[in-house]
């Protein structure tokens, strides 16, 4: 079993910062990826920002420049710095962890969300 934990969220003015934190435990294999994706009221869920395990990381284009996702691989930790906020970053947070069996077939597991609300 896979538990995935994120910390972090609130209510901050635009223009302000946020650090969001995500930490998977219990049986994890490999980890081949860890990231975060978001869902606005009445939207689709879509991705933030993604660390794959290479070492490459991959931004939607509407935070490029002011966010930052960073990883403690010790840890099993991701983290999401949220600069220059805007009230159409408002939205529950997601952490997705992706991890790698023996035999390769890879599990996605999700966070239970946390809110991130930009007051304008």
């Amino acid at each position: 079993q896979v538990q995935v934990v994120e910390s972090g969220g609130g209510l901050v003015q635009a223009g302000g910062s946020l650090r969001l934190s995500c930490t998977a435990s219990g049986t994890i294999g490999r980890v081949s990826a860890m990231g975060w994706h978001r869902q606005a009221p009445g939207e689709q869920r879509e991705l933030v920002a993604v660390s794959i395990s290479a070492g490459r990381t991959i931004y939607a284009d509407s935070v490029k420049g002011r966010f930052a996702i960073s990883r403690d691989n010790a840890k099993n930790t991701v983290y999401l710095d949220m600069n220059s906020l805007k009230p159409e970053d408002t939205a529950v947070y997601y952490c997705n962890v992706r991890i790698r069996d023996s035999s390769l077939v890879e599990y996605n597991y999700w966070g239970q969300g946390t809110q991130v609300t930009v007051s304008s």
